[in-house]
C-alpha cells in the first residue's frame, strides 16, 4: 500500500484540486433526438464563427394570445420543459433545452445575438423568437434536428441560429445550474476576469407545442402571470 504524500511540517497532504469541470451528473434524455449530420452541424459552426454579430433593433410591435394560458400556466396539449439562455454578455447567446434541470440537453442553439442584448431586450417587454428553415420534399428530419435556420427577432431578421452537440463548458453550465428551476443570474469564473463579459444565464420554463412536424412553438411561463419576462421562440419549415 502506497503511503500518502507528506508536506514539511510531516502533515499528510491533500491532493491538488483538478482543474477541469466538475462531474456531470445530468441524467440522460428519455425523448432523445439523436442527429444524423454532426459532420454538417460542425462544418457551418465553424463557418457561422467567423461571421459578424449582428445587433437586432426589435421594433415591430407583437402580440400573442396568452388567454391559451389555462389558470395554473398550461397551455392544451403542451409539454412543459426547461429553457436556459446562457453566454458571455458580448458573445452569442446559447438556448439550451431540457426535460427537467436535471436532464442533458435534448436541443442546444448558437443564436446570432448578444447574450447582454436578449436579455435587455426581454427586460423591455415581448419578445419574439422565429426560427426558420426551408422545407424540403418528403422531409423526414424531425424540426429540432435541423442544422441551420435563418433567425427573425420581432420580425427583424437577426443572423443565424446553429444546432450544435453540447460542448463540455455548455454541461458544466448545466451541471451548475441544476438545482436551479427558474431564475437568472452571473455564473462566476474561476479563471478572474473575461474578456467577453460575465456568463450570464436566464432558466424558465416553458410549454412546448407541438403544431405540424415542420412547427413548434415554445411558450415561456412566468410565476407572476404577465408581469415577468415574456419570451416565444418559433420553430418552422417553410
Amino acid at each position: 500500500m502506497t503511503s500518502p504524500p507528506y508536506n514539511t511540517t510531516g502533515q499528510p497532504q491533500s491532493p491538488s484540486p483538478s482543474p477541469s469541470h466538475p462531474p456531470v451528473s445530468l441524467e440522460p434524455s428519455t425523448k432523445k433526438d439523436p442527429s444524423k449530420s454532426k459532420k454538417l452541424f460542425r462544418k457551418f459552426r465553424s463557418v457561422f464563427r467567423s461571421f459578424p454579430i449582428i445587433t437586432p433593433v426589435c421594433k415591430i410591435p407583437v402580440s400573442l394570445n396568452v388567454n391559451r394560458l389555462h389558470h395554473d400556466g398550461h397551455i392544451h396539449g403542451g409539454t412543459r420543459i426547461t429553457g436556459t439562455l446562457f453566454g458571455n454578455r458580448k458573445s452569442r447567446v446559447n438556448l439550451a433545452i431540457q426535460e427537467s434541470p436535471r436532464c442533458l440537453p435534448i436541443l442546444v442553439l448558437e443564436l446570432a445575438i448578444p447574450t447582454g442584448k436578449l436579455l435587455q431586450d426581454m427586460g423591455l417587454g415581448l419578445v419574439r423568437i422565429a426560427m426558420e428553415c426551408e422545407k424540403k420534399p418528403a422531409e423526414k428530419t424531425k424540426i429540432i434536428n435541423e442544422p441551420v435556420w435563418t433567425m427573425y427577432c420581432n420580425g427583424r431578421k437577426s443572423g443565424y441560429g446553429v444546432k450544435r452537440e453540447p460542448t463540455e463548458e455548455d454541461l458544466a453550465v448545466m451541471q451548475t445550474l441544476h438545482a436551479v428551476s427558474m431564475g437568472a443570474g452571473v455564473i462566476p469564473s474561476d479563471s478572474g476576469e473575461q474578456p467577453e463579459g460575465d456568463l450570464t444565464y436566464m432558466r424558465a420554463q416553458f410549454e412546448r407545442v407541438i403544431g405540424s412536424k415542420d412547427s413548434e412553438t415554445y411558450y415561456m411561463v412566468t410565476p407572476d402571470g404577465n408581469n415577468g419576462p415574456e419570451l416565444s421562440i418559433f420553430f418552422v419549415r417553410i
